[in-house]
């Protein structure tokens, strides 16, 4: 047992030492007005080419995400209800769509879907 604990400091310590060497190694970049403008054959460019992005797309895009999971999560539960007992399933199937009724209302409490904007 202590040779376990002995390996697992020792395997900690390494990997602690890896990544602060990586860290002091590493080649630090700076961003001058070249590196950040987008290359338009030598010329400046004529417009801004760094448009801004949408927040409420994305917004929406992460909750069609989360929602999917979710649904992709119960599906088995739709097919296969006979490996479960009635009661568990129940129970879990209730908790599941409890929690994910209590982030659709957050969600709507934040305004995330309030789309007269």
């Amino acid at each position: 047992m202590l040779s376990m604990y002995m390996i697992s400091a020792m395997f900690f310590s390494i990997v602690t030492l890896m990544m602060i060497a990586a860290s002091v190694l590493s080649k630090k970049t700076f961003n001058d007005r070249e590196k950040s403008s987008p290359f338009e054959c030598g010329f400046d460019p004529l417009a801004n080419a760094r448009i801004p992005f949408s927040l409420r797309f994305f917004l929406v895009a992460m909750i069609f995400l989360i929602f999917d999971v979710e649904i992709a999560l119960l599906m088995p539960f739709a097919f296969n209800p006979l490996l479960l007992s009635t009661y568990y399933w129940g129970i879990t199937l209730f908790f599941f769509i409890l929690v994910l009724l209590m982030g659709l209302y957050h969600e709507w409490n934040q305004g995330a879907l309030d789309w007269s904007e």
